[in-house]
């Protein structure tokens, strides 16, 4: 069975050619689109995730800091340090700004972090140093080799001139990066000086993080205060709601459109052996025996482009991250073996929709 089917293949090798490449970029958009979505995963949250704090106090109208605004006062750091089982409190404040170097200009997600805090600053640093004075800043490793800058050059941030000090890492949400200041340079910046985004609350060992909680917000109103975990979540599903729907739609067509053209070709080749097919019936081909060529041919195209997408991905990927930098992605194991077993339902959901012509072949056909 398998070798007639492979013979029924090869037999148009022009159209089998097609199929697969077809195939096989259906399987490399697939692989892409959730290797990008990890790699921005990882890049939205890396900076809540490395910079791990035992509580972090927002205002109550925002639960992240992806799509959220938040505005806290300096002063307030006062009451939280006198919060009995508080160790230390970081102020952030989060703000987009542009960047110019010439006739260059982009926008950046700034952090405004004190230096010598214990949180607040990057992640990573993959070159050069974090900030530490009001004339640095860091940026995002991607955004810089995007913009061809590298660590000693200088930019703009309104009129203000500052040193790059150092790369990031982890710090590339795909639509925006990271870039990193002190907390005097960001206020100056924003033009109010006693503004901050969150604080960043480390507790003494074994104390109540419920009880600081508590306390926290009864001293000062209008704020919410989250444990790391639940911060981070909210974070993770925020990024979620915006993104993961525009990755099923393109997804969900991808399949669509393999579905469709694997169905068209089982359906050409059956309408072009339909008299092969009446022969094999009138010689009392065991039942399922047809259905069965078709499958395999189904299970055959389907191998073949999957064979084909994973080996075109790789390279595809890296000229991909290579002419455009701000694309992060993360591909894994698990990845693969997902989108293949995908590939592999839905081509055999194919076969089962073109062995539909099957029903209308007749015995009697072989002898026409």
């Amino acid at each position: 069975m398998n070798s007639y089917s492979a013979k029924i293949l090869t037999g148009q090798p022009l159209r089998l050619a097609i199929t697969v490449a077809g195939i096989s970029l259906c399987i490399v958009m697939m692989l892409f689109l959730l290797a990008a979505y990890h790699g921005v995963a990882d890049g939205s949250v890396e900076y809540i995730r490395k910079n791990r704090s035992d509580l972090w106090v927002l205002s109550s109208n925002a639960w992240n800091i992806l799509r959220g605004t938040s505005i806290l006062f300096t002063e307030d750091t006062y009451d939280i340090e006198n919060v009995p089982g508080v160790k230390s409190v970081s102020s952030v404040l989060f703000l987009l700004s542009g960047i110019r170097k010439g006739d260059k200009q982009a926008t950046v997600y700034l952090a405004g972090f004190d230096p010598e805090a214990e949180s607040g600053g990057p992640p990573r640093i993959v070159e050069g140093r974090s900030v530490e004075n009001d004339q640095e800043i860091v940026l995002d490793s991607a955004f810089a080799s995007k913009f061809h800058l590298s660590v000693g050059e200088i930019v703009k941030v309104r009129d203000t001139e500052l040193r790059i000090a150092g790369l990031s890492g982890g710090t590339n949400a795909l639509v925006i990066q990271y870039a990193f200041v002190t907390l005097r340079r960001a206020q100056l910046l924003i033009g109010y000086p006693g503004i901050v985004t969150s604080f960043l609350v480390n507790a003494e060992p074994g104390a109540d993080l419920d009880a600081i909680a508590e306390e926290i917000k009864f001293e000062l109103n209008g704020v919410e205060v989250y444990d790391h975990e639940t911060f981070l979540n909210n974070n993770i599903k925020e990024l979620q709601t915006g993104f993961l729907p525009f990755i099923y739609t393109i997804a969900a067509i991808g399949i669509v459109v393999l579905t469709t053209i694997l169905s068209l070709l089982l359906s050409v080749n059956i309408l072009e052996r339909r008299k092969d097919f009446a022969v094999f019936k009138t010689l009392g081909a065991p039942r399922g025996f047809v259905s069965g060529m078709v499958i395999s041919q189904s299970i055959m195209i389907s191998l073949a482009g999957c064979l084909t997408g994973v080996i075109l991905y790789f390279p595809l990927v890296n000229f991909i991250e290579r002419i455009t930098p701000e694309i992060s992605t993360k591909t894994s194991f698990l990845q693969i073996i997902s989108v293949v077993t995908v590939v592999l339902i839905m081509s055999v959901i194919s076969s089962l929709i073109s062995m539909q012509r099957l029903r209308r072949i007749y015995a009697l056909e072989a002898f026409s």
